[in-house]
């Protein structure tokens, strides 16, 4: 059997950096990590292939050879989806579709020969069993929640990770919160279930094998959603490693804000290599997170919050969304308020949608106020359903966040507040292993960001202080610098769209 895995194209989007990653000459920010999961779970003689359609592309040579072409994709790789089952339709090789797109849209896609939905530890073993008997049907599906410390090492060997920015890992399913937009319970379900230590350090054995020595994405949607565990048991074990290694890795990854509370666990994360955490904070208004039921985001102080982790020594990015039913116009200052004094760098702001399943969507359906499908891309001014504020009234304030979080000036201002806030108690945090490609970004962020960008005073001035007032902060900034470029790219394209 000859097996062709396909991930579909991203399109230019907050979360792509692909104005970014031509600075340091990579292709695409993370590897196809599902596809290379069930890759390893597809039988060892079978002959298997993988294309990223955002690191090379996609062939009728590359389909021809295959017996099946597996796709698995996210919302916003919908477009390039349908254009790989059209290819393959038109060269009559057969397709096995799964994945969080397929698993909540399946009925959006027709053309596909076999959907596996769900998680592939469950679906995909009948799926196998029913191809070598011959008669495989057209969809398998299961709520089973299976035991992840039985999934395979992914098969890292079907790709060049030189293409990357960063490569990724996964440590756990599933988040004990309810939150109403969230799709994640879903798919993965809200007890939290992990990988055991062994596992996972073979896993960051065979990239460290591999000659990584980069960033590494744990892409757990709430890492700390089994906190004794962590501490008693994961943590120790990565540190450990981490230690008789030399540090080849920084980690990065999500949790809910509630991290904030635990200073013990803030100090072993910070202590085991973690350096960057995304956090859902979503708004400063506090009856929109009683709407949306984001139940550990209620009763704190949230930039206090962010600011603690910051100060333990972990960068965090944060998510906000505008739209809520309890939104007022006033919301738009007050997002722009809450993120510029947070001083979080990666501010991703989007229209609040519906995906598919999720308990607003059914409350919206039974509102009769959802229009269509969501998009999947965070910013492009899009929402599926009739919101409560006027619509042209929210798309205008929407883009007025936008454009001024990020122009140049209140960019690098939320810098500098951040870079006063990090106050990592490690000097481990402080250092990084210099490579060939940082010379030769710091060298373009010169020409491009300092002297040809609309930026360039606001870039020297920080340069220059972190030269002479902290040193060590100068990668940091000029890593910032750059996710600012395409940042202002992506909010440029979306500012200009005419509100329809």
């Amino acid at each position: 059997m000859k097996v062709l895995l396909v991930y579909p194209k991203y399109p230019d989007t907050f979360w792509s950096f692909k104005h970014a990653l031509s600075f340091i000459s990579k292709k695409a920010p993370f590897p196809p990590l599902g596809l290379l999961t069930v890759a390893a779970m597809l039988p060892d003689e079978w002959d298997k292939r993988l294309v990223d359609m955002n690191v090379t592309s996609l062939t009728d040579r590359d389909v021809k050879w295959a017996d099946y072409v597996f796709i698995s994709a996210m919302a916003v790789q919908s477009q390039s989806v349908h254009e790989v089952i059209a290819r393959c339709q038109r060269l009559g090789i057969k397709t096995v579709a799964g994945g969080p797109l397929f698993t909540t849209r399946h009925d959006e896609f027709k053309g596909i020969d076999h959907f596996v939905l769900g998680e592939a530890e469950v679906t995909l073993p009948p799926f196998l069993k029913d191809l070598n008997d011959g008669h495989p049907q057209h969809i398998y599906q299961s709520d089973e929640r299976p035991d992840i410390s039985q999934t395979p090492i992914p098969m890292w060997s079907l790709i060049n990770l030189k293409h990357y920015s960063s490569t990724n890992i996964q440590y756990s399913r599933g988040c004990p919160f309810n939150c109403e937009f969230c799709d994640i319970i879903l798919l993965n379900g809200h007890t939290p279930r992990t990988k055991g230590k062994d596992q996972l350090l073979a896993e960051l054995d065979v990239l460290y094998k591999q000659g990584w020595r980069q960033g590494v994405f744990i892409v757990d949607d709430n890492f700390i959603g089994n906190k004794k565990k962590l501490k008693q048991e994961t943590l120790p074990a990565i540190t450990r490693w981490m230690k008789e290694k030399k540090h080849p890795f920084s980690f990065f990854t999500e949790a809910s804000i509630n991290l904030a509370d635990d200073e013990e666990l803030m100090q072993m994360m910070v202590k085991a290599g973690f350096r960057t955490v995304f956090v859902g904070i979503e708004t400063p208004n506090t009856e929109s997170l009683m709407e949306c039921n984001k139940s550990q985001n209620v009763n704190r102080d949230l930039v206090a919050s962010v600011k603690k982790i910051q100060q333990y020594g972990m960068e965090v990015q944060g998510g906000f969304i505008v739209g809520f039913d309890n939104d007022s116009p006033s919301i738009f200052n007050s997002q722009i308020n809450f993120i510029q004094k947070s001083g979080i760098v990666t501010a991703m702001v989007g229209l609040l949608n519906a995906p598919r399943g999720t308990r607003l969507y059914q409350r919206l359906q039974q509102e009769n106020r959802l229009t269509k499908d969501m998009t999947g891309d965070n910013m492009d001014c899009a929402i599926n359903f009739i919101p409560k504020m006027n619509y042209e009234t929210l798309i205008t304030g929407y883009k007025t966040i936008l454009s001024t979080i990020y122009s140049p000036k209140n960019y690098y201002e939320r810098v500098k507040t951040f870079l006063r806030e990090y106050n990592p108690k490690s000097n481990k945090v402080r250092t990084s292993q210099l490579r060939g490609y940082h010379i030769k970004a710091f060298l373009k962020s010169m020409w491009i960001l300092g002297i040809k960008d609309k930026g360039r005073k606001y870039y020297w001035q920080i340069l220059f202080a972190s030269l002479f007032k902290r040193p060590w902060s100068v990668p940091m900034f000029i890593t910032y610098a750059i996710y600012g470029f395409h940042f202002r790219k992506i909010t440029e394209k979306y500012v200009s769209t005419p509100i329809s």
